[in-house]
């Protein structure tokens, strides 16, 4: 059995990113809690992006993602961020959720991805 690879994060409890045999799990929010929905959005996507190719794929590899708003009544501006973002031609399944998150968040996001 491989090793779990974990990035090291901001926060020591917590890892940022995580692989395991062929599996990558990576999670992302917006460090400029003063933008809005659609801005927090794009930079976490970003993040994403950056976490991802630290492990040497991008987001054509994202089979599943979870996205957790903070108002529901945001989601299109979200989804304006989303669809900017996504492979078209290659969707991953996600799932949007509302929930209470901390301070200025609005937005979070996991993602789930093939090596």
């Amino acid at each position: 059995m491989s090793p779990i690879f974990r990035l090291p994060g901001a926060v020591k409890s917590r890892a940022p990113l995580v692989e395991h045999d062929g599996l990558v799990f990576a999670v992302a929010v917006a460090t400029d809690k003063s933008g809005s929905m659609y801005q927090q959005t794009k930079e976490a996507l970003a993040t994403i992006d950056q976490r991802l190719a630290k492990v040497g794929i991008d987001k054509s590899r994202i089979m599943t993602a979870q996205v957790f708003i903070a108002d529901m009544a945001q989601k299109p501006e979200m989804n304006r961020a989303w669809d900017e973002w996504v492979d078209m031609s290659n969707p991953p399944m996600r799932a949007c959720l509302g929930v209470a998150l901390e301070g200025r968040d609005l937005v979070e996001i996991i993602v789930a991805a093939a090596k």
